[in-house]
Parts: structure tokens; C-alpha cells; sequence
């Protein structure tokens, strides 16, 4: 039986989608390189961005050195099974990406400097894929939790689409969707670069700089 038979680069509907469980994945008490811990409540005024850059791992490891940043974690979003396995999610099963999510505070940080970090340091023209990394779950997005950093996500797109089209590349494949459920990854892809490196990542600056929010356009 091909327990992990799909369509290539398509997102399953719901019934499609493999079964999940209700047993929640386990999540470490402290973040390896911040201390902070990896799981809610946070401290009051403090607020979650997540984002989809490809693999997760060097996601995570360019938004925890962000000045300001309380917490980071690993996990999938944006799909349909409950609690999946990364083998699941990596199957195309799942309608998941992989994805990084950020815990800052609006006074040290702005949702834009998060943002920065996002579209400089992946290649957001590329569809279902990061360079050799190809599928669903390595798609660009952005997962807002409230309407205030969509309008903040949206408009950042159409500022970096300009800056992409003035310099000759192609059009930003970038879903922008609500957050919905959150599922964490498991415990060893938590800040995987801090035990791991010399680990895999393939991110970095991607030749096109982001100009940052415009005067009197929200920022938090």
C-alpha cells in the first residue's frame, strides 16, 4: 500500500488529507539558544507572527537572532491533519508547510522588522519550493493571527513585489492566510541550527532588499 501516495505540488482538500491523531506532539520546556520557553501563556503585550520560508530550520535561526525576539519554534501550518509526523507533511498529505514562528514584544520589535527578515532571506517568486526543496510544505507564506498584521503582511508584499520587478525578478507566489491551528514540530527540529551547526540551511540574503514600512503606515 503507497501510504503516501499524492499529487505533486497540489494541497489535498480535507478529505483528502491523511487522518492525523489527537496525541499532541512534545514540546521542550526552553529555547536552546534564548531560554525562553517554547510554549504559551506569554507575557502580556507580546504577540505571534508565523512564517513559511521553506525549510524551517534556517528560518528559525534567522528570526531567534532577531534583537527583541522573546521566543521561536518550529512547526506546520496552513493544512488540514491534526498533529502530523514531519514524514506526513513531507508526503504532501498533510496541505501543511513547514513554518517558523516568532513570540516578540510590539516595543522591541516591529512586525515589519519580522517581515524583513522574512522576504530577504528566502526566494518568494519560487512556487512550492526553496531551490532543490521542492513541495507543498516548503511554500511561501505568511500566517497572520490578526488583522492587523495582514493589512501590515499585505502591503509589505506589494512594497517588495515593486523592489523584486524593478530588479528583473518574477512575481511573489507568497500565500498570505490566516493563522488557524498551529501544530509544533518534533522536539529535535526545535532550533536544529544551535544543536546541529553545521546542519542543512538554505537561506540567506536573496539580492533584493526590503524597504521597510512607509511613514505612518503601521509597523507593530
Amino acid at each position: 500500500m503507497q501510504l503516501f501516495r499524492r499529487k505533486p505540488l497540489e494541497i489535498p482538500s480535507p478529505e483528502e488529507a491523511l487522518p492525523g491523531r489527537v496525541q499532541r506532539m512534545p514540546v521542550p520546556e526552553r529555547h536552546l539558544v534564548l531560554g525562553t520557553p517554547l510554549a504559551g501563556p506569554w507575557p502580556e503585550g507580546f504577540k505571534i507572527a508565523s512564517f513559511g520560508m521553506g525549510c524551517f530550520w534556517g528560518a528559525e535561526k534567522f528570526l531567534w537572532k532577531v534583537p527583541g525576539v522573546y521566543s521561536t519554534f518550529t512547526g506546520y501550518q496552513g493544512g488540514h491533519t491534526p498533529n502530523p509526523t514531519y514524514d506526513e507533511v513531507c508526503s504532501g498529505q498533510t496541505g501543511h508547510a513547514e513554518v517558523a514562528a516568532v513570540v516578540y514584544g510590539p516595543a522591541m520589535v516591529s512586525y515589519d522588522d519580522l517581515l524583513k527578515v522574512f522576504w530577504e532571506n528566502h526566494d518568494p517568486p519560487q512556487w512550492m519550493r526553496q531551490g532543490g526543496d521542492i513541495g507543498t510544505q516548503y511554500r511561501s507564506a505568511i500566517y497572520y493571527f490578526d488583522e492587523e498584521q495582514r493589512v501590515q503582511a499585505e502591503a509589505s508584499k506589494a512594497r517588495y513585489q515593486a523592489v523584486l520587478t524593478a530588479a528583473g525578478f518574477g512575481e511573489i507566489v507568497t500565500e498570505i492566510a490566516p493563522a488557524g491551528t498551529f501544530y509544533y514540530a518534533e522536539p529535535y527540529h526545535q532550533q536544529y541550527l544551535k544543536t546541529n551547526p553545521y546542519g542543512y540551511c538554505n537561506h540567506g540574503f536573496c539580492q533584493a532588499a526590503y524597504p521597510g514600512a512607509f511613514v505612518g503606515e503601521p509597523t507593530t
